[in-house]
């Protein structure tokens, strides 16, 4: 076996198309060598003597390892990659709450807009006129008679009187402004 692992080892000269080595090409070469040739038998063992008991080491002292210090860089790498874990899973939830919002949105966007279709439709059948023909008629409404009729005639000339307020003094036009301003302030303020 020695040969063989020699001969499988010392053939460098083979080089295949991945450039790694056939360590199997010398075993199918013998193959190929004896291929003709009967197996060989093995000749029997002789009977072996019955085995002897296997001796057990017995150990006077238990031993104990010595105890092992944690680095606090460790502690501190353990720590952080916990606290990012812990990032991680409060971002995801945020983001499933966020889509479960964004869900409900759409859904009640659905809703406005199919109530928006049916409110413009009822807003422009109000202004049908056949339609208001038919509600003022049933709320008991009709087109005037000629006696309901007045007609205003505006050929005259227009009038209009003017009242000119009197003429009030300075302490008063104080007194009102400083009124106004007050009143002002107080406005804003509540």
């Amino acid at each position: 076996m020695a040969a063989a692992r020699e001969l499988r080892y010392n053939s460098r000269g083979a080089v295949y198309g991945d450039l790694a080595y056939d360590l199997d090409r010398e075993v199918r070469e013998h193959a190929l060598r004896h291929a003709g040739e009967a197996p060989r038998r093995q000749t029997a063992e002789p009977v072996a003597a019955p085995k002897a008991k296997p001796r057990v080491r017995s150990l006077s002292k238990a031993q104990v390892r010595q105890r092992q210090k944690v680095s606090v860089l460790s502690v501190l790498g353990v720590g952080a990659a916990i606290g990012l874990a812990v990032l991680l899973m409060m971002g995801y939830i945020q983001l499933t709450a966020i889509s479960d919002e964004v869900v409900s949105l759409q859904n009640q966007l659905a809703e406005l807009e199919t109530e928006n279709v049916s409110l413009t439709a009822q807003h422009e059948q109000m202004f049908d006129p056949a339609t208001v023909k038919e509600v003022a008629e049933a709320a008991g409404m009709s087109k005037p008679s000629s006696s309901q009729i007045y007609y205003i005639d505006l050929s005259e000339g227009d009038s209009a009187v003017v009242y000119q307020q009197e003429e009030t003094n300075v302490l008063s036009r104080l007194l009102a402004s400083l009124n106004h301003g007050i009143y002002a302030v107080v406005e804003y303020f509540e």
